[in-house]
């Protein structure tokens, strides 16, 4: 039997970390453009928005809502994050990329993580939809691959004399 409270739970963190990783791919997407990072990271911005939207159907699927207070500290805390020394006093600068990177991939990860424990929740909970969860995992793994080579492009670009 799935304990739907808790599920809950997890699930409306989950949305509100969403929320925080879609507000750092388009600002990473944003800083980024007319670079030769931008086509990837257009694509990763989008489908991270529809990857937050497909949790909230799957939410909405189980009857969930989202947790407004969470939602609202994760989008406050990706915006306190930009405050962070990046060895310009103003300004984006290489470790900045480098860093928005490694949030993404981090935040994918994270989301990955969230997609195979629904699978397996699924095995219980009928309303989970088993082939869209695939989906949404093979999709993941492909954003999780282009990220960490844009991030290793991006650490080669930041730390290496060319």
């Amino acid at each position: 039997m799935v304990d739907e409270k808790l599920l809950r739970i997890f699930m409306q963190d989950h949305l509100a970390a969403a929320t925080a990783g879609l507000e750092l791919a388009r600002r990473t997407r944003g800083a980024n453009q007319r670079t030769a990072y931008a086509d990837d990271l257009e694509r990763i911005a989008e489908e991270i928005a529809d990857d937050r939207q497909a949790l909230e159907e799957l939410m909405a699927d189980l009857g969930f809502g989202s947790d407004r207070v969470k939602n609202i500290g994760a989008w406050t805390g990706e915006k306190l994050g930009r405050l962070k020394l990046n060895g310009r006093l103003t300004g984006y600068s290489p470790l900045s990329r480098v860093i928005e990177l490694e949030g993404l991939v981090a935040g994918i990860s994270l989301k990955l993580s969230l997609w195979g424990i629904l699978l397996e929740v699924s095995e219980q909970e009928g309303r989970l939809d088993r082939d869209r969860l695939r989906r949404l995992i093979t999709r993941g793994e492909e954003q999780r691959q282009t990220v960490a080579a844009l991030r290793a492009r991006a650490a080669r670009d930041a730390f290496l004399d060319s």
